[in-house]
């Protein structure tokens, strides 16, 4: 593209954030205030449908891809590969005795009173599953390794593409392993991975999957950056910063030393993007529920003041990754999820997916399964003028035909009647995803806001909030690509661990502080400036006995004293007690972040709103409509419903009994009428 075609190719800050879902790939450009957004459907080599979003939306915005000056991204690449079991030939080294370790697990079972219910397969075999002579206690190395034995192992690994390495107690003494890794890749050309450098926590089951889980992805996380950086040098544009799960940005050297980091690169990107584009919306609030509905799946998350939730206690498909992440909870229920009916004759909804070829029916591209978006298509939620992603035109003959066929199969009355079923079983699942997110935690959902974003989020938003009873609704102007405009404010962030264990009443402040420092040393070292990086200093705490902890803020130097005294209130506030038992330090955690600039995209909203109108289907009634440009509303422009707000990647469903106002953001604030 030659710079006569794009008169803006010289203007500065110039961000771009390009975020790959199950169905679409979002694109957001900001040029200096001016915002574009664009999708394309996603590629199965996910960098060829970067590349063409990019493209595109640099057409779009009349930007040169020379241009940008900076590139983040986030994908699905390592979930892929676990979900999908598609990941590197790995094999597993472990102490002798506890090669078991990844297939035992913990003793609870994934469905207590389900007699048939199943683990989730190992991701190594048993067969590559080898161990090795040497003892390592909580109070140093008992027994050195053999490194003829270590040679000779490696000799047996030629058909491996990677190794996770494991050893015991290796997280407080990794000497051993250390030499082990340090041999192997002398004598493999496979990838090694090893648990001190991924997870130096106790806990041998956690500590060895999350290690096998970095064996398992690192090959293709380090194969997809580098075709994508090739790409992004074929066209010009910088190297690509990937989202982390923890809700921050990293180069792509540190990605793939550390690819385990990135299972929830995508989702950690839209409640990055929720909490900047929504928290001034929640200050009469207790926080804000984001709720990110997309193609395969739904998550929900929680902003609790101002802050994105975070957790170490994970799991993938049923498998634990202990690293930092953004709390997520995932259900099979997004546009593209296929309904269903069980052999019980009840109607059911994902969690397969049409995915983005052939897709939904209304996609006129072949399918013919009934989905999520061809029922939103035949309630009238979506219509004639919708363009799904911009420019994809709909097939509404294909949905109805679809729910039709569904309706036969489950003796329902007619297509809409199908169409309803799906909408409220769909509703359903995403509902039981948010009680467990709040009422399950102690939080009455009554007191947060709903933000709503993804290309189907929008659509069902209400529906949630009618559900439990949450009175307002935040849809943000980019709403359908809310993850890809994360990434232009996520900050940088890096996390380092380390089991310490020790009573607070017994601990040695130099010995914690020295650690603490070399955490800090570690996190500085993996950022892009290390004097513009803030460190952050975290404990994880329990009463004595417990197998659980809390994670406290540690000031510094470190008072034992003022630690317990806010342990005993985070335990209070978590559980409703406290105890008088020893508290107990357990986990020392840091975390380095370098904040970004906040983006500050104008919004003008001129343009007539008025689309036409179309019948509509709110519970069992049918109303005549209105359907407006989203992005024509003028600022403080009011809404009351039932109406409906297209756009080129997301469309807003308001029902009656609602009504709402746009910012001067673009944000659409919505209201539910309160009757007492």
């Amino acid at each position: 593209m030659s710079d006569e075609s794009h008169p803006k190719a010289e203007a500065h800050d110039v961000r771009l954030g390009v975020d790959v879902g199950g169905t679409f790939t979002d694109v957001v450009l900001l040029d200096g205030d001016d915002l574009t957004t664009t999708k394309v459907p996603s590629t199965e080599d996910q960098s060829v449908g970067v590349i063409e979003g990019i493209e595109k939306a640099c057409a779009e915005a009349a930007v040169a891809p020379e241009g940008i000056d900076s590139f983040a991204h986030g994908m699905t690449v390592s979930v892929n590969a676990l979900l999908e079991e598609a990941g590197a030939t790995t094999a597993l080294v472990t102490t002798a005795g506890f090669r078991d370790v990844l297939e035992i697990g913990r003793q609870d079972r994934p469905a207590l009173y389900d007699l048939d219910a199943e683990k989730p397969t190992p991701l190594v075999p048993r067969r590559r599953r080898h161990e090795l002579v040497e003892r390592a206690t909580v109070d140093g190395i008992g027994t050195p390794i053999d490194e003829d034995e270590v040679r000779a192992l490696a000799a047996e690994l030629d058909d491996v593409e990677s190794i996770a390495v494991c050893l015991l107690h290796a997280y407080a003494h990794p000497d051993n392993e250390r030499r082990v890794a340090e041999l192997l890749r002398e004598e493999s050309d496979a990838h090694v991975s090893v648990s001190h450098e991924v997870l130096a926590e106790f806990r041998e089951y956690e500590r060895t999957a999350t290690t096998v889980a970095d064996a398992y992805v690192t090959p293709a996380i380090d194969s997809y950056i580098g075709r994508l950086e090739s790409r992004a040098e074929e066209l010009g544009i910088p190297t690509p910063r990937v989202m982390q799960s923890n809700g921050g940005i990293a180069d792509p050297t540190t990605v793939r030393e550390n690819a385990v980091t990135t299972v929830l690169s995508g989702p950690a990107a839209g409640v990055v993007g929720a909490e900047t584009t929504a928290t001034g919306r929640a200050d009469d609030l207790e926080g804000l529920i984001t709720f990110d509905m997309g193609g395969t799946s739904s998550d929900v998350s929680l902003v609790r003041d101002g802050d994105v939730e975070r957790t170490t206690d994970a799991t993938i498909d049923g498998r634990p990754i202990g690293v930092p992440m953004v709390d997520l909870t995932t259900v099979g229920a997004g546009g593209g999820s296929v309904a269903w009916v069980d052999a019980g004759g009840a109607l059911r909804v994902g969690p397969e997916s049409a995915g983005a070829n052939p897709g939904p029916a209304c996609y006129g591209r072949g399918g013919t399964t009934p989905t999520v978006t061809d029922a939103n298509v035949v309630l009238g939620y979506i219509g004639g003028s919708s363009a799904l992603g911009g420019e994809l035109e709909l097939d509404e003959e294909a949905a109805h035909d679809a729910l039709a066929d569904l309706a036969n199969e489950s003796d329902l009355d007619g297509p809409v009647a199908a169409a309803r079923g799906v909408y409220r079983v769909a509703n359903a699942t995403m509902t039981r995803a948010i009680r467990s997110i709040t009422v399950e935690r102690g939080h009455d959902p009554r007191r947060f806001g709903l933000v709503a974003f993804g290309g189907a989020g929008p659509m069902h938003a209400t529906a949630l909030a009618d559900a439990l009873d949450i009175e307002r609704v935040v849809v943000p102007r980019a709403c359908g690509v809310l993850s890809a405009y994360g990434l232009l404010a996520a900050d940088e962030k890096h996390d380092a661990v380390r089991t310490h264990r020790t009573p607070l009443d017994d601990l040695d402040v130099d010995t914690v502080e020295t650690a603490y420092d070399e955490l800090a040393a570690r996190v500085s070292a993996d950022s892009s400036d290390s004097d513009a990086a803030h460190i952050e200093r975290a404990a994880d705490c329990r009463y004595a006995g417990q197998s659980f902890e809390l994670t406290i803020s540690v000031e510094e130097p470190i008072d034992p004293d003022g630690l317990a005294e806010r342990f005993q209130q985070a335990h209070e506030t978590a559980y409703g007690y406290r105890m008088d038992d020893t508290v107990e330090l357990v986990t020392l955690r840091t975390t380095a972040t370098i904040e970004r600039e906040p983006t500050t995209p104008t919004y003008i909203g001129d343009g007539e709103p008025r689309k036409d109108s179309r019948t509509a289907i709110f519970g069992d009634e049918r109303h005549e409509t209105p359907v407006y440009a989203r992005e024509a509303l003028a600022t403080d422009h009011e809404l009351t419903g039932p109406v409906i707000l297209e756009g080129g990647e997301s469309t807003v469903v308001v029902p009656p009994s609602w009504s709402g106002t746009i910012g001067t953001d673009g944000t659409l604030v919505l209201e539910r009428e309160v009757t007492r």
